[in-house]
């Protein structure tokens, strides 16, 4: 098992696809439905065996809960706030800029 590259209140994007989000919670391995993962394009279907993380996700139209591969995701330096309604609720914005998480998650 890896040790996950990215850690909860962390602000990324996707690798492929015009999304941002907050990482709320983060599987070690999949931990979704095989329905879920079999519905990914074979040519873009990421390993089960890396961590996968659950975000606050938004593009330009709408915000939703995102699960994602470590394979796909980069640290988003932009300084942009997350506009999602749930941030306030899972967050605390700290004086840089940064998100703590309120409590700990856990499931």
């Amino acid at each position: 098992m890896r040790t996950a590259r990215f850690a909860i209140g962390q602000v990324v994007r996707h690798r492929l696809f015009p999304f941002r989000g907050i990482i709320f919670d983060v599987d070690p391995e999949f931990a979704n439905s095989e329905e879920w993962y079999q519905a990914i394009p074979a040519e873009i279907r990421p390993s089960k065996k890396q961590p996968f993380y659950h975000l606050l996700a938004e593009n330009s139209e709408t915000d939703y809960i995102a699960y994602v591969s470590e394979q796909n995701l980069l640290e988003d330096v932009s300084g942009d706030p997350v506009q999602h309604p749930q941030v306030r609720e899972l967050f605390l914005k700290t004086a840089d800029g940064n998100y703590e998480p309120r409590h700990q998650i856990r499931h």
